[in-house]
Formats: structure tokens, sequence, C-alpha cells
């Protein structure tokens, strides 16, 4: 990391850096989160897992006061340069924790507590023998279902095709949640080129997401952007 990247993280870490027991990249057992705690307030709680740079997060925290931030990344330079970014932007609505998502998610965060988990850009992992390792996969779509309080929104969004494909179809197969998308193409191509025929099921882009290196290394390449958006259903209701 530059120095100026350490400067933050010595410098800022105790505003914005979650102060909580770890076993090496995961939460230590029955730690749970305490929103009260973190933000000395309880509101709408916001959780962007895997935010690299931060540049999101960073802007959708300056821009909504009245709402909580919580960016869960395990790439620690990224966590340096979101706090170098909030720094200076001066937000106070925001705190990181350097983890890994899937056990943060099912075991750290309350259920039925977060208003949004946003995933965008997860990494592709490519190559066909690595699909495995995408974090977007059933397993993961379950602990997000029961982290979002009824009516919650999950976000994702992707570059590459195939994950993308993916991406709906898991959140689509996971009963807690409803698409309100259902049958909306990302581009006219996708009719030819979906897997599933011309089903759709992707969202118009987040007006909430700026734009990222990531998304425009994506637009830059050619490839379609493609957003997914679900909500949560009410807990109870008949799937």
């Amino acid at each position: 990391m530059p120095q100026r990247h350490h400067r933050a993280l010595e410098n800022h870490s105790g505003t914005y850096l979650l102060d909580v027991p770890m076993e090496g990249t995961t939460v230590a057992d029955g730690v749970l989160f305490d929103q009260r705690a973190a933000f000395g307030r309880q509101a709408d709680l916001v959780v962007e897992v895997g935010g690299g740079a931060g540049d999101c997060i960073v802007a959708a925290a300056a821009a909504d006061p009245d709402r909580d931030y919580l960016g869960i990344e395990v790439w620690r330079p990224g966590i340096a340069q979101t706090i170098a970014k909030a720094a200076h932007a001066g937000v106070r609505n925001l705190r990181l924790l350097t983890a890994d998502a899937l056990p943060t998610v099912r075991d750290f965060l309350p259920t039925a507590g977060v208003a949004e988990v946003w995933t965008f850009f997860p990494d592709p992992w490519p190559k066909t023998k690595h699909h495995k390792r995408r974090l977007v996969q059933p397993q993961f779509a379950a602990v997000v279902a029961r982290a979002l309080a009824d009516g919650g929104s999950w976000r994702l969004a992707s570059d590459w095709a195939d994950y993308a494909w993916q991406i709906r179809d898991v959140v689509e197969a996971e009963s807690a949640f409803g698409n309100p998308h259902a049958g909306r193409l990302a581009d006219p191509r996708d009719a030819e080129f979906d897997p599933r025929g011309p089903h759709g099921g992707f969202a118009p882009r987040f007006e909430g997401r700026v734009m990222t290196r990531f998304e425009r290394k994506g637009l830059q390449a050619g490839r379609i952007i493609r957003d997914v958006h679900v909500l949560r259903n009410p807990r109870g209701s008949i799937q």
C-alpha cells in the first residue's frame, strides 16, 4: 500500500473500523453486530459486501446521512482506500469490517436487521474450474435472506455475462426473494444469448451505484453491465 493509505489506517481506523474479536479473517464465534454501539443510533442499515476501494459506499453514505452503512471487505488495501476516502469526505455514518463475506453475513449480522445488501461486481472467477469460488451461490443467497428485513433489497451487478445469469438464477431460486423485474432484459442481445431464453429478470441500473473502475473497465471491454434486484418476501408468507 502507498504511505497515504498506511496513514489513513493509522489515523482513522478508530473512527471507521469495527473493533470486534476476530479469528483470522472471520469474526469470533458468538459475536454479533451491535448497530447502536457502532453508530450511536438505530437507523436503516445498508451492507455492502465486497466494496473494493470503497467508491460506492463512501459516496452513498455521504449522500444519505439518515442511513447507516457497513462495508464488509477482506482486502486490506481496499479497506485502507475506503477509510482514506471516507475521512476526506467527512463521512460519519460508515463502519467497516475486514472479514470474509459469507460467515460474516451468516453469523455476525442480525436476523432481519438489514434494509439493503449490495454485492456489486464480485470476483467473476472466469475459469470454469474456479466457478465454485464465486460468492453468489445458493448458500450465500440463503444467508442474505436471513439478514434482510421483510421487504428489504438485495442489489447485485456484474459485467460477466455467465456470472450475471448465474446470479439471477441463484437469487430467483431462493424462495425468500421475489424479483420485481421478471421478464426484463438488460440488453436486446439477452434474448439470443440468455441460456434460459428471453426470460430476462434483470433490473435497470441502480442509480445509487457510482461508476467505479470495475464498471468502467467492463464497459470499455464492450461487456454488458447487468443489474439484479430482488426483494425479501415477508416472513411467513406463502412462497
